[in-house]
């Protein structure tokens, strides 16, 4: 990769992955990725003044689709966490291991450019090339059905995005278990909105949020949940994560089944759960959705005409794909080569009102 900062050459480590042990046990700051690209270093805002961001510039090597790569990062339209302005830019509020942060990234011709604010600035724009597909190898998928081969060469710019957090997807991705769209995305704005934080930055007329801490996570009342329209069995899964929230944090940085065997471990996260958090926080390329309402009949009807397969169907349909499998769904879902809906939609719950 080429770019304002210097590449790594071998599976980078994020920032908090390679911080040294001093600095994680006195909590001094990153070290600075580069000072190309850089305006001053950021200071408190004082009075309500925005302090000018941290900048930085990335080459990637090849084609890049910042809608297609940052896409699965959004939970509904109004995701409190994620915004696209009409300018085509990209903000996304997010805790990281130093903070909170905000960071804006848009396209500017084959270069991409990056703002960020906040406590957690630094860390943001050191992880950006990986945030974009860095670490991925598009090349390593070979396709084998003329459908995926024709969507890959109309889709050259989707890269599998590796954001190296992974309670900010396994949360959103807890409140999706067993409900409509519609109800998760309700559960997951309400929450952030009431118990996170304003995003750091000039994020008051867009509404960013930074999602709650661990501890805030854990003190928020039975009512509340109830109130968001989220069970008792998915507040519970919740509550017993952020209690180990280290720990699951740690698998970021795993191969894909020890990192699934890390998440897995919690009550209430199955192999569903645990595929749509790694997918987004470990990049994993072969991080198949199992147990989805609408995935197997989609990858039926794509590659054998079957709208009616099965979870164990899609996995046989998928074999050739091995450790491309994740890849290989995205591609079918960007193909539009989907069943026409015939049944009756999922009734939407609503146990706020009960």
């Amino acid at each position: 990769m080429a770019g304002r900062f210097a590449p790594r050459t071998t599976g980078p480590a994020l920032p908090h992955q390679a911080a040294p042990a001093a600095r994680r046990r006195t909590g001094a700051p990153p070290p600075r990725a580069g000072a190309e690209g850089r305006t001053s270093p950021q200071r408190t805002g004082v009075e309500g003044r925005t302090e000018p961001p941290l900048t930085r510039e990335w080459t990637p090597s090849g084609p890049l689709d910042l809608r297609l790569v940052l896409g699965p990062l959004r939970r509904g339209p109004a995701d409190p966490t994620f915004r696209m302005t009409p300018d085509g830019a990209f903000w996304r509020a997010t805790r990281t291991p130093e903070g909170p942060g905000t960071l804006r990234v848009a396209a500017r011709g084959d270069r991409v450019g990056a703002e960020a604010w906040g406590p957690g600035a630094e860390w943001l724009l050191a992880g950006l090339p990986a945030l974009l597909g860095a670490d991925d190898d598009p090349d390593a998928f070979t396709p084998h059905h003329p459908l995926l081969a024709a969507t890959r060469r109309r889709r050259p710019g989707l890269r599998l995005l590796r954001t190296g957090l992974v309670m900010e997807s396994l949360i959103p991705s807890v409140l999706e278990q067993k409900v409509t769209t519609d109800e998760a995305y309700r559960a997951w704005r309400l929450l952030v909105r009431r118990y996170g934080t304003p995003a750091p930055g000039p994020t008051t007329t867009l509404g960013l949020h930074v999602m709650p801490d661990a501890r805030t996570w854990a003190m928020i009342p039975s009512w509340e949940w109830h109130k968001a329209g989220v069970d008792t069995k998915r507040s519970s899964t919740i509550l017993r994560a952020v209690r180990v929230a280290p720990r699951l944090e740690e698998a970021s940085s795993m191969p894909f089944p020890e990192a699934r065997a890390r998440l897995e471990l919690i009550p209430g996260i199955g192999p569903w759960t645990s595929a749509e958090t790694l997918q987004r926080s470990n990049g994993a390329p072969d991080a198949v959705t199992v147990g989805d309402y609408h995935l197997p009949s989609i990858v039926g009807h794509a590659l054998a005409d079957n709208r009616h397969a099965t979870d164990e169907e899609m996995l046989t349909l998928l074999t050739p794909y091995e450790g491309q499998r994740h890849r290989a769904t995205r591609l079918i879902l960007l193909s539009g080569r989907i069943p026409e809906r015939r049944g009756p939609r999922m009734t939407p719950g609503n146990i706020a009102a009960l």
